[in-house]
């Protein structure tokens, strides 16, 4: 007995007429942006080797993975990332490329998540990796064209977070922890539990360092955030990196224009494959982040090529979201419907064909008489019908 050949999967949906069409335009409005700049498109499978995600490090755990066996019984995946196989292409098909390479792509990742909390399983995300250049003019790049794709995005306001991973790396690897310990801060932090992140600590023990990263949540707003670090802790490479992430503040805030920008210290991203700049994108009119991405250097070198890369992804479908709320987009208007009479179909045909080289919407009737096909182009909104047969008439 069948019992779910009527719904969709948890976490997936079907896409209906307007949907489609705001969802093409966002599109479309992205990839001029992304083709402008010099940035080439690329397309992955949607299947991949499990091996890919699991190169000596817990970047997808594997029970949020989507997986099943080729006919050799290889462990196979649903791509959960657009990032990795791409890293993967670049290590291996365009090793020899000149640097730097400026890649985009457009297309699904597939993540399982306990009873999905009403997260979606299906995302589309379209986005832009800058390979080859670990310079301030590379991070400039890609987050200015961040915001061009926010503001080009947005019919309201539009907001852009930056942080830096290396603050929090720099303070909790000088606690005696271990891995796990580290994750479960980096998890507090994340989710800014502050409860069970200051009793974690306490455990761990009290410490200038510890006293430091219950305060890292806190470290969000303007440009009084990096006095506020300076304070809580001071060495070297912590003030080099808060040093360097207020320069690109100052830089990034003559182009934000109409967006809102916020340094967000506590911005430790689940995907621990960042190691330096983070950054996430806002629209008015959606609570998560509809853009995130950032510095991966390391990345491209667990699969045998050690080049520095930076870019970000766009959840397509949040911003469809938020432009469904404030416009509308009318599925596809035909102006004419072609009715043939018997034996006069390939007339029609061609008369129709000549229609749409006049750049015109036409379909043909597929009814028996005029009369059904009059009533069909009144419930369709069809101005014109043109009869077929001995003569060709506009009926009226």
């Amino acid at each position: 007995m069948r019992s779910n050949d009527l719904i969709t999967p948890e976490g997936t949906k079907d896409l209906l007429f307007e949907e489609c069409i705001i969802r093409q335009s966002i599109e479309d409005k992205i990839h001029k942006i992304f083709n402008s700049m010099g940035y080439s498109e690329l397309i992955t499978p949607s299947i991949e080797f499990y091996d890919v995600f699991n190169h000596n490090s817990s970047y997808f755990p594997q029970e949020k993975l989507f997986k099943l066996t080729d006919c050799k019984g290889r462990l196979l995946v649903l791509r959960p990332d657009n990032t990795i196989p791409i890293a993967r292409i670049v290590a291996t098909r365009l090793k020899d490329t000149t640097l730097p390479m400026r890649l985009y792509y457009n297309q699904c990742v597939f993540n399982m998540a306990p009873s999905l909390k009403g997260k979606s399983a299906q995302v589309v995300q379209t986005g832009i990796e800058l390979i080859g250049s670990s310079s301030k003019m590379a991070d400039l790049e890609v987050i200015s064209t961040a915001i061009e794709v926010l503001a080009s995005c947005s019919s309201s306001s539009f907001s852009l977070e930056i942080g830096d991973i290396r603050f929090f790396n720099e303070l909790v690897n000088k606690l005696d922890a271990n891995d796990i310990q580290k994750e479960i801060i980096r998890n507090y932090i994340e989710t800014k539990n502050y409860p069970a992140l200051n009793d974690y600590l306490d455990s761990i023990g009290k410490n200038e360092i510890t006293h430091a990263l219950k305060r890292l949540p806190r470290l969000f707003g303007g440009e009084e955030v990096f006095e506020k670090a300076s304070k809580l802790f001071s060495d070297e490479k912590i003030d080099t990196i808060l040093a360097n992430l207020k320069d690109l503040y100052n830089h990034i805030s003559q182009i934000i224009g109409n967006g809102n920008l916020t340094v967000d210290l506590g911005m430790v991203n689940r995907t621990d494959y960042y190691t330096g700049i983070i950054i996430k994108g806002y629209l008015e009119g959606y609570g998560e982040e509809v853009l995130s991405g950032g510095r991966y250097d390391k990345l491209i070198a667990d699969f045998g090529y050690d080049v520095p890369a930076t870019g970000f992804a766009v959840n397509v479908d949040a911003v469809t979201k938020v432009e469904m709320k404030h416009n509308s987009a009318e599925a596809s208007v035909v102006d004419t419907i072609v009715f043939a009479e018997t034996g006069y179909e390939m007339q029609a045909l061609k008369i129709s064909c000549d229609l749409r080289k006049e750049n015109k919407k036409v379909e043909i009737s597929l009814f028996n008489t005029i009369e059904e096909t009059k009533k069909y182009s009144e419930e369709k909104n069809i101005g014109n019908i043109i009869s077929v047969g001995k003569t060709v008439t506009e009926v009226k």
